[in-house]
């Protein structure tokens, strides 16, 4: 299956996320969006990135843009790993909760949907983990979008700092 083609909506799904339960369409409002998802919580290199991208948050929202992450492990964990991700990452004490919520998808729907699994990845159940995915959504469609296996790390700053150049601030 190969999820969302450029152009295509994004399904409005209702997911479940570490800042409470949202429709997709809803959160971003008449925002672009970008949506990124990790294979699993709790690795060093997910934790990294999910840290790398609060502090770039920043300049998305400079240019209206409003981040979503994805990890197909559940909202408890994503809970304990936020802790994590800040402990590792932030600098500074004032820095005490993610910019930006992560969306508890365990049955894999929205990484179905959205075509964010890596096929050849698995975890200890046989299941496939997501892809390291970028998805850029404008007016709820599709706009941009990379994909980075799971067993693959990017360069630091690579995929995320290369989004944040889609857009130029608004005056």
């Amino acid at each position: 299956m190969p999820g969302m083609l450029l152009g295509d909506v994004l399904p409005n799904f209702a997911v479940e996320t570490t800042c409470g339960g949202m429709k997709l369409h809803d959160f971003l409002g008449d925002s672009w969006g970008i949506l990124f998802s990790h294979p699993r919580d709790f690795t060093p290199v997910c934790t990294t990135e999910l840290g790398r991208a609060a502090r770039l948050s920043s300049e998305f929202s400079k240019r209206k843009v409003k981040m979503i992450a994805l990890s197909i492990d559940s909202l408890e964990n994503h809970h304990g790993w936020t802790k994590d991700i800040l402990a590792y990452n932030c600098e500074e004490s004032a820095c005490c909760s993610l910019p930006f919520p992560i969306i508890a998808d365990s049955k894999r729907e929205l990484a179905i949907a959205l075509g964010m699994l890596d096929a050849d990845e698995k975890d200890k159940d046989g299941m496939p983990l997501t892809a390291r995915c970028v998805r850029v959504q404008s007016d709820s469609r599709l706009d941009r979008s990379a994909r980075c296996l799971s067993s693959t790390r990017p360069p630091p700053d690579a995929t995320l700092t290369r989004s944040c150049g889609w857009w130029t601030p608004s005056s």
